[in-house]
């Protein structure tokens, strides 16, 4: 059943029409404006007849649920206990009871908030009956798993509407970060406009309106093949994803039967706000070579006033866009000869090398050892490290003297070559050793997105080498890591620990190890004052448990940067190990690089295996960059600043003095400018403030002759008429200050 929401993962960033930084989108169709527009100004709401194909599907369906129905009518009402989150227990009866009855006995109010239901941390739907003892949760909007089954109902719908109107084929409607969208294959190729936007939204209304029932099935492969006969993008699906003589499920909504492995709110009703965002052109499966499709973008809420408040929202962040902001403070750019590759302009490199020197200011605080390794190494060595099975297609390949080799996409095995070149003693651990390289990832032109999804970038990459005794002391060292940094910026954060993947290196015994040392080191965190840390099942790395952080910004949006990563696997496979305090002091020979068949061996008598902790606070600096600008909406801290100070004389005769005020505070390291152009003071002035220059030093005869600066702040209106006369000494003293404390308060 997972077959559908693989398919989803691939493609689901990918669309020629969004705002990717490679080939260029295909235009739309341009809009007639003579004789109707190019929807079809005369057109009638909805398509008569319907399509064909949807009586098809209806009559398969409905053979079928009646099957299912008979099957279930004969299964035993046993009693069954239903455990709710606050262990309060309610008795129901198997193949019967539905977690929205459960719901409804409580109180109308849960009843009517709640979204979806958790059974035995299985996403359930409200009207499914329950099949035995089990433990329930009832999510509301706000839980995340509940937004997602509710954008993705709200896809189903928006799905419903096209069919209606178009005709149309479609693909796959998943919910996304921001609400949902549709793709759709058309007929004759034709596009989706503007003008269908208030018609599909009308058509929306009326589902909405006859709250139609979300209806789960079963099928089988060869009744799948058959139900979608006609569209061949399903048929893609079905046949790549669904192994023979395998099932998934479909669901239906009034005309509408998808293939969807759900769940789903309980009806259409359900959804109280819905529009319709954006449409734009993408490529079956993401493929620029396949099929070319339409894509619709919604939003739907639970309140009218919460579709509000979004589009609010969408305003603000609109002015936050770091690419916006990023081209007015001329910080960076980007080129098509270098796609996904970001320019980082003078003002932008002040920033990233600002975040370097902090990093590497609490690296030398806290022990870490900063290290250079190769941007390029033989495939040997993502063979031994296990990237090649799992990774090689994210990777920038080429062949070189007969053998190929690859742009690092990460860190990680280089250092474990690092560790593994001599022979190591208890006594250095724990290593931590840190790493800025450059790294390479081979994303998806339609995925570049500014900042926030590039190719090339560098992260703040470290890994502890440590004794399985040092992992919680090393966790907890970490933590408070966090703290320092994300305080800096104003960011709360929240952790989650991700257990063990479907797909996984290593065996089960040191997976349960590996996560009860985390849970250790997260209830510590959390006694200690700090947030209540979450679980999330099944989200780990491939080769070992991880601890997600997300920090929340100005506009409480969540960010996953940071990463804790507890690995057991790339020590075994590198076989890395060190003396104990009983070795014999007997040298060792570095391991081979080649893939040893027989498998890691266990390390000798006086050896151990040191386990290897992945670490990133900021993660990707580049991503990081575009975070901070739309967190501080361009008006960056006074330390962080590529901007600090702007000096401004009343007369050309003062430039001497001006120049000298500026290499006072530039010999304390900040960043001043002079503007001694020909321009007035009043427009110097304006923009200086427009460049958000943190304080504006404006000097006339008065000035020169006191030895002082006469300062404006730009976060406090009452200093911009005139500011407070400042002797230089005391100014160069109260701005050193600012910037070594980094406060984040614009203030001397």
């Amino acid at each position: 059943m997972d077959a559908v929401k693989e398919v989803v993962g691939g493609v689901k960033q990918v669309s020629i029409g969004g705002a990717g930084q490679s080939s260029k989108p295909q235009k739309e169709k341009k809009e007639k404006k003579k004789g109707g527009d190019a929807a079809g100004g005369n057109r009638s709401l909805e398509l008569v007849p319907p399509p064909e194909y949807i009586d098809h599907r209806i009559k398969i369906f409905e053979k079928l649920r009646a099957e299912y129905d008979e099957a279930v009518a004969k299964k035993s009402r046993d009693s069954i206990t239903i455990t709710l989150d606050n262990n309060r227990t309610e008795i129901g009866k198997a193949w019967e009871t539905t977690p929205g009855q459960v719901a409804r006995n409580i109180s109308k109010s849960l009843f009517e908030r709640t979204v979806i239901s958790r059974v035995n941390d299985v996403l359930w739907d409200l009207d499914r009956p329950l099949e035995a003892d089990c433990r329930l949760e009832l999510l509301d909007f706000e839980h995340s798993e509940g937004k997602k089954v509710y954008w993705h109902s709200s896809a189903h719908i928006l799905g419903e509407a096209a069919e209606r109107r178009f005709g149309c084929h479609l693909c796959i409607g998943p919910p996304i970060e921001d609400g949902f969208y549709y793709e759709m294959g058309m007929v004759d190729d034709a596009a989706v406009h503007e003008s269908d936007i208030k018609p599909m939204e009308t058509i929306v209304s009326k589902i909405i309106k006859e709250k139609q029932p979300f209806v789960r099935l079963e099928l089988s492969k060869e009744n799948l093949l058959e139900m979608f006969k006609s569209n061949k993008f399903k048929q893609h699906i079905i046949r790549d994803k669904i192994a023979d003589s395998t099932s998934t499920t479909v669901y239906r909504c009034g005309p509408l039967i998808d293939l969807c492995r759900g769940p789903h709110v309980q009806n259409t009703g359900r959804i109280k706000a819905f529009q319709i965002m954006k449409h734009s052109a993408s490529y079956f499966l993401g493929d620029p070579t396949r099929e070319s499709l339409q894509r619709v973008y919604g939003i739907s809420f639970p309140d009218k006033k919460l579709l509000e408040e979004y589009k609010h929202y969408l305003e603000e962040a609109a002015k936050r866009d770091h690419r916006r902001i990023g081209k007015d403070q001329d910080l960076f750019f980007f080129h098509e000869l270098s796609p996904g590759s970001c320019f980082f302009l003078p003002h932008g490199t002040r920033i990233y090398n600002v975040l370097q020197s902090f990093l590497r200011e609490e690296y030398w605080k806290r022990g870490y050892e900063e290290v250079v390794t190769p941007n390029m190494y033989n495939s040997k060595l993502w063979e031994t490290s296990g990237h090649w099975q799992h990774y090689k297609d994210d990777m920038f390949t080429f062949p070189l003297e007969k053998e190929t080799f690859a742009l690092k996409p990460m860190n990680c095995p280089g250092h474990c070559l690092m560790f593994a070149h001599r022979e190591r003693s208890y006594r250095e651990l724990p290593w931590r050793v840190a790493d800025f390289g450059v790294l390479h990832r081979n994303e998806a032109s339609g995925a570049l997105t500014g900042l926030t999804r590039v190719r090339r970038f560098q992260q703040d990459d470290t890994h502890i080498f440590c004794t399985p005794d040092q992992i919680t002391s090393e966790i907890e060292g970490l933590f408070d890591f966090l703290r320092t940094v994300y305080g800096c910026f104003g960011f709360t954060f929240k952790l989650k620990l991700s257990t063990r993947p479907e797909k996984f290196l290593g065996d089960i015994k040191t997976w349960d190890e590996a996560e009860a040392k985390l849970k250790v080191a997260l209830d510590a965190f959390s006694s200690a004052g700090g947030s209540k840390w979450e679980l999330n099942p099944g989200d780990g790395a491939f080769y070992g448990p991880k601890i997600d952080i997300t920090i929340s910004d100005a506009l409480k949006r969540e960010h996953q940067c940071a990463t804790i990563q507890l690995d057991f696997q790339l020590p075994q496979r590198f076989q890395l190990e060190y003396m104990t305090a009983e070795n014999s002091v007997k040298a060792r020979a570095p391991a081979s690089l080649d893939p040893d068949t027989s498998g890691p061996k266990e390390p000798g008598p006086g050896f151990a295996r040191p386990v290897m902790i992945h670490r990133a606070i900021m993660g990707s600096l580049e991503r990081f960059i575009a975070i901070l600008t739309e967190h501080f909406a361009g008006k960056w801290p006074f330390w962080l600043s590529p901007r600090q100070i702007l000096v401004i004389p009343v007369m050309p005769a003062l430039n001497d003095y001006v120049h000298e005020v500026q290499k006072i505070f530039r010999d304390e390291g900040m960043h001043v400018e002079v503007d001694v152009s020909g321009n007035t003071m009043q427009k110097k002035i304006r923009t200086g403030q427009l460049s958000q220059y943190n304080f504006i030093f404006v000097v006339g005869a008065e000035e020169k002759n006191s030895r002082t600066v006469n300062i404006r702040n730009r976060d406090d209106q009452a200093t911009q008429a005139k500011g407070e006369l400042v002797p230089l000494n005391e100014a160069v003293k109260k701005l050193i200050a600012l910037k070594h404390e980094r406060r984040l308060i614009n203030s001397m």
